[in-house]
């Protein structure tokens, strides 16, 4: 899995308990999800469409640095199925991990639409797209 995110836990981020709030790490987990599948689709509207059961396994206390990861399952027609592990980087333990992740590209209408995307594309291969597509012209 590739990690795209930290994040610092501070106070705000705490529940009653002194730590790490669950809902925080849910909205952090959509957060990063949108981002993701924003730039692999080249798309600005993508919502998230489901998101599978998840799985708290420990958590993390004020001044811990979390990672969020996400892994791409499939590539659909108008959507895009990511998995998704947040680990504590300070003890090493998994905090939460989500197995089906599903966001969906709209069109302008806010319909489902295509998105033509069907692996994963990195800033390196679109670079080296956009060359060629230079040298042809």
């Amino acid at each position: 899995m590739r990690f795209h995110t930290r994040k610092w836990v501070k106070p705000e981020d705490l529940n009653a308990n002194g730590t790490l709030f669950g809902g925080r790490v849910l909205s952090w987990i959509d957060e990063e999800a949108a981002l993701y599948s924003i730039v692999q689709l080249e798309s600005k509207k993508v919502v998230t469409k489901y998101i599978s059961e998840i799985n708290f396994m420990s958590t993390a206390v004020k001044g811990d640095v979390v990672e969020i990861g996400i892994e791409v399952i499939k590539f659909g027609h108008t959507s895009i199925s990511l998995n998704c592990e947040v680990r504590n980087k300070m003890t090493h333990e998994s905090i939460v991990t989500v197995d089906n992740i599903i966001m969906v590209n709209l069109d302008e209408k806010g319909n489902p639409a295509p998105h033509g995307k069907t692996k994963i594309e990195y800033v390196k291969d679109r670079l080296a797209k956009k060359e060629g597509e230079q040298e042809k012209s």
